[in-house]
């Protein structure tokens, strides 16, 4: 894969923050856009907007092509069985609130049990919290190990006659853990519990194949995936879709309205009250080709050969501390330096022109279990480098000395 031919695709990062290059390393928060992706965004609006779904006159028409087949560019980039299972929401975190508000809340009792993980986003944890305290079920999550690989022995046992709903990250957006998803939807299977896979962190970085994976639902978020940000997927079975009542009204998830009583639209629509961000969702579509073009594949061996180099290199940094060193990790390299406060670390490397993350990662619960208020976290996109990397442990290195 020619890298320096993709990073010139992206034209922010030809440009320079506090004198020096733009090295970034903050996709797990949101990726950059290549020119693709922002030429069709701003094509859309300059030449083929207009509303979609109702209106007979052209323009509105090829709108409401272009948004279509955008869903089901969608579709077959995580092969789906039909484009009908495809709902378009805001983020991920909008598609896991639908889910436990109009999938799970109708069907829990006082007692009843949701199983997570103590690696979890806040959006994996607090939208079923909150169905929990309105119906006196609880969450439960089951713990990571040092490494943060998550304790499947413990995972088993946790599931029991209560546990009416399976919600865990794919991969951890502070870890890196690859979780064993093949494993969990498998115990969910035997036991009668439907299975939600957040998927923020993974459809970006590996293939993606829900027709064979078996689970029951997947969110996720485009503008993780190089597109624009204010658009998620829910994907979820069809079975599980018609059953579910909509969770918000307005317009166009209406069949008939009237004062006597109101009828729902198909799915997917019925889930998709109002107008949606139809430009947004026709650059993710331009986005998912884009990343085809270039090969899911490919960009997983790319980022595994950088994510190898970036861990060898990290480990050479004195006082620094690596957190998640499972043997399948993907992508992202949260850590800690001895004596320096994670806010610090992000504030110096930023006057190197080196953006990363620093804080909790809306993950509150994991730094807990690891004794911690925060760390520090490099994340890598498809453009990314050795020379980003180097740039980062070089960084890291001037840190060092001015703390210890």
């Amino acid at each position: 894969m020619d890298v320096q031919a993709i990073r010139a695709q992206f034209p922010i990062l030809s440009t320079e923050m506090n004198g020096r290059p733009l090295v970034y390393l903050d996709s797990a928060a949101s990726t950059q856009k290549p020119a693709a992706v922002i030429e069709a965004h701003g094509r859309f609006y300059g030449h083929d907007y207009a509303n979609i779904h109702r209106g007979i006159y052209e323009l509105s028409q090829r709108a409401t092509t272009m948004h279509d087949e955008a869903r089901r560019k969608v579709q077959r980039f995580i092969g789906a069985g039909s484009w009908r299972e495809i709902v378009f929401t805001r983020n991920a975190t909008e598609a896991i609130n639908l889910v436990a508000r109009s999938f799970l809340a109708p069907r829990l009792e006082e007692g009843d049990e949701i199983l997570v993980t103590e690696m979890e986003h806040h959006a994996n944890i607090v939208p079923w919290q909150m169905i929990a305290a309105e119906t006196g079920a609880k969450v439960v999550a089951a713990p990571v190990d040092d490494d943060g690989v998550l304790d499947m022995k413990t995972f088993a046992s946790l599931v029991g006659r209560r546990t009416r709903m399976i919600s865990v990250a794919w991969v951890s957006n502070v870890l890196g853990t690859v979780n064993p998803v093949d494993e969990i939807i498998a115990i969910g299977r035997r036991n009668g519990i439907p299975v939600m896979l957040d998927a923020a962190q993974a459809v970006q970085h590996r293939h993606v194949d829900v027709a064979s994976l078996g689970a029951d639902f997947i969110a996720f978020s485009a503008h993780k995936m190089y597109a624009p940000s204010g658009l998620g997927v829910l994907w979820g079975r069809c079975e599980h879709l018609e059953a579910m009542p909509p969770w918000q009204g307005g317009g166009d998830m209406i069949e008939r309205v009237s004062f006597d009583g109101t009828t729902w639209n198909e799915i997917p629509f019925k889930f998709e009250a109002g107008t949606p961000d139809i430009a947004g969702t026709v650059a993710f579509g331009a986005a998912l080709d884009w990343m085809e073009d270039i090969g899911i594949e490919a960009i997983e061996r790319h980022e595994s050969e950088l994510l190898g180099h970036a861990m060898r290199a990290m480990r050479q940094v004195p006082g620094l501390r690596l957190l998640g060193t499972a043997r399948d990790k993907c992508s992202v390299l949260a850590f800690t330096l001895e004596g320096a406060h994670q806010q610090d670390i992000g504030t110096m490397l930023d006057l190197d022109g080196i953006a990363i993350r620093t804080g909790h990662h809306c993950a509150m619960p994991l730094h807990d279990r690891f004794g911690l208020t925060g760390s520090a976290r490099a994340s890598l996109g498809v453009y990314n480098n050795e020379e980003d990397i180097d740039a980062l442990v070089a960084g890291l290195r001037r840190i060092a000395g001015m703390f210890q």
